[in-house]
């Protein structure tokens, strides 16, 4: 008997929060609200038990309004936190930033180190002289100046009759950000 007065009064709890939910609040409740709140659902599961209706400082004609359906309270009259649907509040910021930034990365060339890249062509009696570069899986991406590579914000500075000059930004363990130019050579093949 209880628990369906408690449903009920849970549904109609989300009725007043969904009817006058629409209102534009520039703040959530503060405590005063909070303690309001609870002893208000406090008197409503006394009402419901037969016992008296006073909380202490409180009045007994106290209503709910629509911040009480932020409250879920267990059997014993307690709060239990609900983390369904809601984010880890341990879990830091800065590292989703960088996780974003990784997974909308403009060229897929910017998923890889440097190191792992290999030149294996210039294209130099255009006009504008562009690159090809190959990444660890096989594939193979023509680059132009200008163009982004590497993870660390590299950029391509030059290309060479056979080398692409790579400009990355680093922070140093001073936190100050500084660049470096890397020279990538095309390999020339081995013997034969």
């Amino acid at each position: 008997m209880l628990r369906e007065q408690g449903l009920a009064v849970a549904i109609a709890l989300v009725l007043v929060v969904g009817v006058s939910g629409c209102q534009k609040r520039t703040a959530g409740p503060n405590v005063a609200d909070y303690q309001k709140q609870r002893a208000a659902i406090i008197e409503q599961q006394k009402k419901q038990a037969g016992q008296p209706t006073q909380v202490a400082g409180q009045a007994a004609n106290a209503a709910p309004d629509e911040a009480s359906a932020a409250f879920a309270l267990g059997n014993d009259g307690r709060f239990t936190y609900d983390p369904l649907d809601k984010r880890d509040p341990f879990r830091s910021f800065v590292l989703d930033r960088l996780k974003e930034r990784d997974a909308f990365a403009k060229h897929p060339l910017e998923q890889f180190d440097l190191s792992q890249l290999d030149v294996t062509g210039v294209v130099w009696e255009t006009n504008k002289r562009r690159a090809l570069v190959l990444d660890p899986s096989g594939q193979n991406y023509i680059v132009s100046e200008g163009d982004p590579i590497g993870k660390n914000d590299g950029r391509v500075v030059s290309i060479g009759d056979n080398a692409v000059v790579v400009r990355e930004a680093y922070v140093d363990f001073h936190g100050e950000r500084t660049t470096k130019e890397i020279e990538m050579r095309v390999r020339q093949s081995q013997g034969g």
